[in-house]
């Protein structure tokens, strides 16, 4: 029986996670949890997800992007270290484009009894798991092996030989047979940094493991150089697409080309080197930011180059072009770009410019904004209605006009577990539904993103939990946000309908949400509270329940005892129980198919002696 000297209290915290301080200094607020969000101020469970889409992709994707054609098609696309691939239809192609292609006489070996053909290539250039696509068949000899269609690099064996392996048994051994014209699709790159050795990798006199001394002529073991990971960065020409990845050339997909997507195709005449691009609104100008340099064909990491206007196959400045580039000189190399409203936003590593179209003679005008304020990631940035959000080094930035840090509540909680060394592949995104913005991460020792962190920018408050997604894309097109990735290091990767309406399940398997509050008391703990009854209000729906539990301790860093959980349901009248202590948290828990939502949920408190 409850006790008749207590008095029922609303437990009231601040909606968001605060994690800047310890739990209990953070009295009065929320302090941890996995998959809730706040709306309106109340905690509720996610929703979950099932697939998009039902065919496996290979890789992980690095930026994807959703659009309509002019016949209201709806268009997906996103890139992985592999592949380029297109959604139509609720269909997946592979429109990973040529870049290069030769004709060949006289250079397949096969070996009897072997599915494995030798080719002879003078600098070939290619990687094990690279792709060849041989577009007219070809019999090598008599060796009763046809080639025709894509094949995989299995084997390298020196830069003028590459072996492929076919579908069928070689018969005969052939020696410096076959005729064959020959595609080479674009090459497979890292899906990880990697830290680049040996002869002038390391400064000067380094040593071998970067520190004491070395010897002439030897190399070192790890040294400045970092080989980046892949990266994409997709945008719309109209209801067409320009993708580039970084280090590379610009593609072109023609979304209306045929019923079944053809590959996207090199721009030829932009520059070699680039490493994100952006479509200008309005004037339309395709612009690459870290690109080569016109007539000297020099890579610099803070040029900016654009095409001529409704031309992105006219890079070269003349007085009949708006064609040109600048050179930015805050920061070492171009991060990243978004469009916003009359203007694009673009980071260096240190500053923020932004780029306006201003018509001939100079086409753009290019202002520095903020200083101190690089990006963090290439798409580590959003725009929401003209306001850009984005990640830094070590905080969190907002552009409305001036530069202002967001007052992040768990900012220390994501840099001390931040895998900094990964960083390039943080990934922002908008769930409009719930005015969230989400940057995706990778925490601890992941190498791949496995946490995200959501800014909720109309109430302001901030919630952190796991994922497994590597990309999200808004709502603009589809009718839920859309999330890739693969949920368990055993699966496949898919397109996944991130929080489709009503559905609170991972595809089709129980999903779990939790949430714990900061400490209270009574008296800054001078005296003991004593509770003994709780008073639920939930909304819980598909007659599911929550678990609740209390955690009583003495001292903050005492050893707590819990009550509970006990499981609560929507017909869930009080629950009784009997607990004492200075301090208590709350925790709520659940794992079910439903949502829940939290109301305004009482307990019996009285205070208990100073003991």
């Amino acid at each position: 029986m409850a006790s008749t000297s207590g008095r029922l209290s609303t437990l009231k915290f601040i909606p968001g996670f605060h994690r800047e301080s310890t739990q209990y200094a953070e009295e009065g607020k929320w302090y941890d949890g996995n998959r809730v969000r706040f709306r309106e101020g109340k905690p509720e469970n996610l929703r979950g997800y099932n697939k998009a889409i039902e065919t496996a992709y290979t890789g992980i994707a690095r930026d994807i992007i959703t659009w309509s054609d002019n016949d209201t098609k709806k268009f997906a696309s996103f890139g992985t270290e592999k592949f380029l691939y297109a959604i139509k239809s609720n269909e997946l192609y592979d429109i990973t484009p040529f870049v290069s292609a030769v004709a060949l006489t006289s250079v397949f070996d096969t070996a009897a009894g072997s599915p494995l053909v030798v080719v002879s290539l003078t600098n070939h250039g290619v990687s094990v798991s690279d792709r060849i696509f041989i577009s007219s068949a070809t019999s090598i000899g008599n060796s009763g092996i046809l080639l025709s269609g894509e094949y995989s690099v299995v084997a390298v064996a020196n830069l003028n030989s590459f072996t492929i392996s076919a579908t069928t048994t070689a018969t005969n051994t052939v020696s410096q047979g076959g005729t064959a014209d020959m595609e080479f699709i674009l090459t497979t790159q890292n899906t990880v940094p990697i830290q680049g050795t040996g002869y002038g990798a390391g400064v000067y006199n380094a040593g071998v493991s970067t520190t004491g001394q070395r010897a002439w002529n030897q190399p070192a073991a790890e040294g400045a150089i970092t080989f980046l990971n892949s990266q994409w960065t997709l945008d719309n020409w109209g209801e067409d697409m320009v993708a580039c990845r970084r280090g590379g050339k610009i593609f072109y997909f023609d979304a209306d080309s045929s019923t079944t997507p053809e590959r996207a195709v090199v721009v030829s005449a932009a520059p070699s080197i680039n490493n994100y691009i952006r479509v200008s609104p309005n004037d339309r100008h395709l612009i690459a930011f870290g690109s080569t340099e016109f007539g000297t064909a020099e890579y610099n990491p803070m040029l900016v180059r654009w095409s001529d206007q409704e031309d992105y196959t006219n890079w070269t400045p003349s007085i009949s072009s708006t064609s040109g580039e600048v050179v930015l000189t805050g920061g070492t190399e171009i991060m990243g770009s978004i469009r916003s409203r009359n203007a694009i936003h673009v980071w260096t590593d240190t500053a923020m410019y932004t780029q306006q179209y201003v018509g001939p003679p100079f086409t753009f005008a290019f202002q520095q904004v903020g200083t101190n304020c690089g990006l963090i990631a290439p798409h580590a940035a959003v725009d929401v209605d003209g306001i850009s959000y984005w990640m830094g080094e070590d905080n969190f930035y907002a552009f409305d006009g001036r530069v202002r840090n967001l007052d992040c509540t768990v900012r220390r909680y994501l840099y001390d577990n931040f895998n900094m060394i990964n960083k390039d592949k943080v990934y922002a995104g908008v769930n409009a539904e719930f005015n969230e913005i989400m940057w995706l991460y990778p925490s601890g020792t992941s190498v791949e993103p496995n946490a995200y962190i959501i800014y909720n920018y109309k109430e302001n408050h901030w919630v952190y939990g796991t994922t497994f997604y590597s990309v999200i894309a808004g709502q603009r097109v589809f009718d839920n946000t859309l999330g890739a990735g693969r949920v368990s290091a055993t699966d496949s990767r898919y397109i996944w309908n991130n929080e489709p309406a009503n559905v609170y399940t991972g595809n089709g398997k129980i999903l779990s949400s939790y949430l714990e509050s900061s400490s209270f008391d009574i008296q800054d703990g001078n005296e003991l509270l004593f509770v003994d009854r709780i008073i639920p209000d939930y909304t819980i729906t598909n007659n599911g329940n929550i678990q609740f539990s209390i955690m009583f301790s003495e001292y903050p860093n005492s050893t707590p005892i819990t009550k509970g959980p006990y499981t609560i349901t929507q017909s869930t009248k009080k629950v009784d129980l009997r607990g004492r202590g200075r301090q208590a948290e709350i925790i709520v828990s659940a794992s079910s198919d439903s949502s829940w939502r939290w109301g305004s949920v009482r307990a019996n408190i009285q205070p208990d002696g100073m003991r």
